[in-house]
């Protein structure tokens, strides 16, 4: 920078800034119709092949979030999953055609529900919740 014909000495410092709050991914509950962080979800899909038969279908947990096909998140509690259930709310996130399907069993997700609220007993055989 030059000023009146001499040059001067340019000050700056470097910029600071903040960390950034990377946001996490948002998901609708099918349940309470809550947006969450999608870590607060439990991921669902619908399978084929309920209790050895081909042609009937289920809806089974994705806790890991990747098994292939259309997904629907809830909440894991029995209060969401009873929400769900009362307005048909997997068959349609799920994009299921229960007319040519047939019916969207729900067993093995109250299954996965109950382990998951179970306590757990800890190394010395102790339950604590």
């Amino acid at each position: 920078m030059v000023r009146d014909g001499r040059p001067t000495a340019v000050w700056w410092t470097a910029v600071v800034t903040q960390p950034s709050n990377r946001h996490a991914p948002l998901r609708t509950c099918v349940g309470c119709r809550q947006r969450a962080a999608r870590g607060e979800l439990l991921r669902v899909v619908a399978r084929s092949g309920f209790d050895g038969q081909d042609d009937s279908w289920y809806v089974a947990p994705d806790p890991a979030g990747s098994a292939p096909g259309r997904g629907a998140h809830l909440h894991p509690t029995d209060t969401c999953l009873a929400r769900a259930e009362r307005s048909r709310a997997f068959v349609r996130a799920l994009r299921h055609d229960a007319g040519a399907r047939g019916p969207l069993h729900l067993q093995r997700l109250r299954d996965h529900l109950a382990a998951a609220a179970a306590p757990r007993p800890n190394e010395n055989g102790s339950i604590s919740s």
